[in-house]
């Protein structure tokens, strides 16, 4: 049975660029970075001026700064012709999105973070398939084949933790949500920001979601990533913003809000779903605290949390606590173990653990779901 896809509204195409006009516009979100901004434009800027054989524009996105930013994004506006730069009163990088793309009237844009972790060697094939038509969005994914990371052991098992954790949930197609480095056809920027409620970073995940399920073509490219070591990004704070966001547009699907995609019915299905969104917000959490604090409340947000994705009541019912029980016991148990045996072991170790400890659970059966789903099948 063939799911419905999300209907977009149809708004004139858009004019083609005159000669002079830019045919790529990249958005650089920017909140706090007078030192890494001009070093960054002026390289962006050199690299387009030798290799882009288009017209192009940067647009700095100034997300209410409170240091030099807006001072270094004006003179570099005043001085080189293809920088201009855009001042928000609040912040959120999907607020900045939103303002630089609807601006906007080259056929392309996109954008790409300010510490340009990715290789700009990667821009050209990014955006040619949206320039020729080909393609309505691309993404550059650090997950696909083909790709070269540098990065810590923490980041990249949040990194996949949280795509794997798309696909159990909102059953994606595409590699790599997070990649700071994505670009869309103006045509279909129009029809879809609409739609996206997000302001903040869960922005790209909620755009690519919506842009997939109206069947849109999302054209991926493996890129050359180095982690940026002062990321200012705070994984806390970010990490439960993103599964805010994913409980609420897989709440939306199952309202009908938007289509129903195909939600995780199976036993495994759903114990994978929960162990991925615990290991993902354990490993953001770790660092502030305790090994068996951090597991007790990472356990506890994710069941709360997970329960309108998996189509359950926001709060476990009474029947289920033994299985939340069963699954804070055994996690809080190999933490120990592991503890007492290795104790100079780190996160990556502990996250190993961890997940051995969600894969006992699934191969025993608990009452997660199991005895629940027998008994409704007897009685139907």
């Amino acid at each position: 049975m063939n799911h419905p896809r999300v209907t977009l509204p149809v708004p004139a195409p858009p004019p083609p660029a005159h000669r002079g006009e830019p045919v790529l516009d990249l958005a650089v979100p920017v909140f706090n970075e007078e030192t890494d901004l001009e070093p960054s434009v002026r390289r962006l800027h050199a690299h387009l001026r030798e290799t882009f054989p288009y017209p192009f524009r940067i647009t700095v996105a100034d997300n209410a700064s409170t240091d030099d930013t807006p001072l270094i994004a004006a003179r570099l506006a005043a001085e080189l012709p293809e920088v201009e730069w855009i001042r928000l009163a609040e912040k959120g990088r999907g607020r900045a999105l939103r303002a630089a793309w609807s601006a906007s009237s080259a056929p392309v844009v996109g954008y790409l973070d300010v510490d340009l972790s990715t290789g700009l060697t990667a821009l050209l094939p990014l955006v040619a398939p949206l320039i020729s038509g080909h393609s309505d969005l691309a993404i550059g994914t650090r997950l696909a084949p083909g790709a070269r990371v540098v990065r810590g052991p923490k980041r990249e098992a949040i990194s996949r933790c949280y795509n794997v954790l798309l696909r159990c949930t909102l059953s994606v197609g595409f590699s790599d949500a997070q990649c700071g480095f994505k670009a869309v056809r103006r045509d279909a920027a129009a029809r879809l920001l609409p739609l996206v409620r997000d302001p903040g970073w869960f922005f790209d995940t909620e755009l690519l979601v919506i842009a997939e399920r109206a069947g849109l073509r999302i054209h991926e490219v493996p890129v050359d990533w180095v982690d940026d070591p002062d990321s200012r990004v705070a994984l806390l704070s970010t990490a439960l913003a993103d599964l805010r966001g994913i409980a609420r547009v897989g709440l939306s699907l199952a309202r009908g809000t938007l289509p129903p995609g195909r939600p995780p019915r199976s036993y495994a299905v759903r114990a994978t779903v929960m162990a991925l969104a615990h290991l993902l917000l354990y490993a953001a959490l770790r660092p502030a605290s305790a090994a068996q604090v951090t597991n007790a409340l990472s356990m506890l947000v994710c069941w709360t949390l997970a329960q309108p994705v998996l189509g359950r009541p926001p709060l476990p019912p009474p029947p289920a606590l033994p299985a939340l029980a069963a699954r804070l016991a055994v996690t809080a148990g190999s933490l120990a173990v592991l503890r007492h045996t290795a104790p100079g072991t780190g996160l990556r170790a502990e996250l190993a653990v961890l997940a051995a400890a969600h894969l006992s659970l699934l191969l025993a059966r608990p009452a997660f779901g199991g005895r629940r789903r027998r008994t409704e099948s007897a009685a139907s």
